[in-house]
């Protein structure tokens, strides 16, 4: 399978960039991690946190699902991979930092703006957007009669707050963040201009974090 071969050589070139003896990072890999940084992302195949960031291996915890959502503080008998990743994240490794990065073109997200009762088969998908339930019912209340491409970038956007809202629904997170031990932050990638945008708490809107290169040459 040409794919998998594919794979197979970027691996070898991935063990020539960091895997051999004449690299320091290598030795500490040996001995274990020490993220300062947990992502918290989108499974699309276009948002990777390391190749975004330009990551080197060690340097983030990531955890991935459909539309990068965090639920909200659940301690029962039922299995919680987002929970139990973020729980290792915040009290094993102490990371410094909880990046939550969503994106333009969200496929979970457009899901969600879409669903319908019986509208299709899906055994898991459905259930998980829903997280996002309360973004959704914001939009459409606040962007009624826009555009259905408004409102899906609003709700992008509204979910990573809600992701915020959830993830202070975790004491030991209110606990550090309290402590000034561990800060969030909420990033939304453009994938249509290619810019990063973040959001800032004390003017209560996302706002450029990094323009587009070509956007920057033209303005100097």
């Amino acid at each position: 399978m040409k794919d998998l071969d594919e794979l197979v050589m970027g691996f070898r070139r991935f063990q020539e960039n960091y895997f051999t003896d004449d690299t320091g990072l290598f030795e500490q890999l040996r001995q274990g991690q020490n993220p300062k940084t947990l992502a918290i992302c989108c499974s699309d195949s276009r948002v990777d946190p390391s190749l975004l960031t330009d990551s080197a291996p060690g340097d983030l915890f990531v955890i991935r699902n459909v539309a990068g959502l965090v639920p909200p503080y659940q301690p029962d008998c039922h299995y919680h991979g987002v929970s139990a990743a973020l729980e290792y994240a915040v009290k094993v490794l102490e990371v410094e930092h909880i990046l939550l990065i969503g994106h333009s073109q969200c496929g979970g997200i457009n899901g969600l703006m879409n669903l319908r009762a019986g509208q299709d088969d899906n055994e898991f998908i459905n259930r998980w957007v829903e997280i996002a339930k309360p973004a959704k019912q914001a939009v459409l209340k606040t962007l009624a009669g826009k555009p259905q491409p408004i409102q899906e970038r609003a709700c992008e956007q509204a979910s990573l707050l809600l992701s915020l809202e959830n993830l202070l629904t975790f004491p030991w997170v209110v606990k550090k963040v309290e402590a000034r031990t561990l800060a969030l932050h909420a990033w939304y990638v453009d994938i249509q201009s290619g810019e990063l945008q973040h959001y800032v708490a004390k003017r209560g809107q996302f706002e450029t974090l990094v323009k587009h290169p070509e956007k920057k040459d033209n303005e100097s």
